[in-house]
């Protein structure tokens, strides 16, 4: 009888939680990681931050040593795109070769926007997304170099932090109102504008590019569209990302801003599962992608429980984190639909709560990880806080956590 055979298309956070944890809860057949990156699995956060730094070598960004994947029976395919899959035939298409599997999940993460049209082709422009794009924009962290910065999300304030520590001159240009405006309140981007500001980063808001100059094949200078003009060296243009599903929808598997799946994990097409940054599950009662490496590292989780006959709903309670300079910024549910926010300030720091229809719903803490443990604890068992009581003079969600549910 031929073996078993799971493939896993990815090799990121989520592909490799689904790995680990299949092998744990017992699954004994043949196992396969695909890739298109020549790196075993490994971090991505850290790209923006210690690696972009040169704080850590390559080998400290790996989830786990290669030995340890061949000790596990996992078979990585490094550097082998997917280039087909066929849901009926239960086969892969991987560099010309057809592969047969019996089950199959796709961790495949997501990609950048792509480059806006005036930058296609030139020297100096930037992405941040892979391991490749961070050794390429490592070269342009030197002191007195200028960098230009599109879009105000996490990943480009935190490469601007760590340019500006650097001694590069950076403008950071975001074409919405404010920085992080689709998911932070104004009072988390002021928190974060101003923490920029004193670092002498330049934030440009409610503006786009209207033209650029070129010199020699390399970008030089870019004008926006009221008129300024930035000479700059470089550009890291950090648009945000899209969902990579191209494989999915060619199959017929249904997506919609990602590949739709159930709240266990599973596609529209049977046997096969999505989990990560890929996928768009049923959370509160509308559909959500998060990216994230607790969705990673829980989606996948809950995946390979339901490959393993173990079935359970996946119902997180997200939480997300960012680092620049010295500020920490934890943040721990979805404030989607929130009507309201509370400033709350403590020895160490702040936070901004956000209610909807009076109820806590999320929590941003800067430098304030007692009140995001806090936070997270009250989230995750179910605990209603009230705008009214998180308001009281005195209110301590710390010793809150640790009263019984109302």
């Amino acid at each position: 009888m031929e073996q078993e055979h799971i493939a896993i298309v990815g090799a990121g956070q989520a592909a490799a939680s689904l790995a680990i944890h299949l092998r744990h809860g017992g699954y004994g057949g043949a196992l396969t990681l695909y890739g298109d990156e020549g790196h075993p699995p490994y971090q991505r956060p850290p790209l923006s931050k210690a690696y972009l730094k040169r704080e850590w070598t390559v080998d400290r960004l790996y989830l786990r040593p290669e030995e340890f994947w061949s000790g596990l029976g996992v078979e990585l395919k490094m550097g082998a795109r997917v280039t087909g899959l066929d849901p009926a035939a239960r086969t892969l298409e991987v560099e010309g070769r057809v592969v047969s599997w019996n089950r199959l999940a796709l961790a495949t993460g997501t990609r950048p926007r792509p480059l806006p049209p005036e930058f296609s082709g030139l020297k100096g422009v930037y992405e941040l997304r892979s391991l490749a794009d961070a050794e390429r924009l490592q070269d342009e962290i030197r002191p007195g170099r200028r960098l230009l910065v599109l879009g105000g999300g996490y990943v480009g304030l935190e490469t601007a932090a760590v340019a500006a520590k650097a001694g590069l001159t950076v403008t950071v240009v975001e074409r919405a109102a404010r920085i992080l405006e689709r998911v932070a309140c104004a009072e988390t981007s002021d928190a974060i504008r101003a923490l920029h500001a004193g670092h002498g980063v330049r934030i440009l808001e409610g503006r786009c590019v209207a033209g650029v100059e070129a010199h020699g094949g390399a970008v030089g200078a870019v004008t926006l569209d009221d008129g300024t003009r930035l000479e700059v060296d470089a550009v890291l243009v950090g648009i945000g990302v899209l969902p990579r599903d191209e494989l999915a929808r060619a199959a017929g598997i249904a997506c919609d801003n990602g590949i739709e799946v159930d709240v266990h994990g599973r596609t529209s097409a049977p046997g096969i599962w999505a989990a990560g940054d890929c996928a768009a599950f049923p959370l509160a009662g509308m559909p959500t992608r998060l990216e994230s490496v607790q969705n990673a590292v829980d989606q996948a989780e809950c995946v390979a429980d339901d490959m393993l006959g173990r079935p359970r709903a996946y119902a997180p309670v997200p939480w997300f984190w960012s680092d620049q300079y010295d500020m920490k910024l934890q943040i721990v549910g979805l404030n989607r639909g929130y009507d309201a926010v509370l400033r709350r300030r403590s020895e160490r720091g702040e936070s901004l709560w956000y209610f909807r229809e009076g109820r806590m719903i999320a929590v941003d803490a800067l430098n304030d990880a007692r009140t995001y443990m806090a936070a997270k604890k009250l989230l995750e068992g179910g605990i209603v806080i009230s705008r009214d009581e998180a308001s009281r003079e005195g209110f301590d969600p710390v010793a809150r956590m640790r009263q019984p549910a109302v």
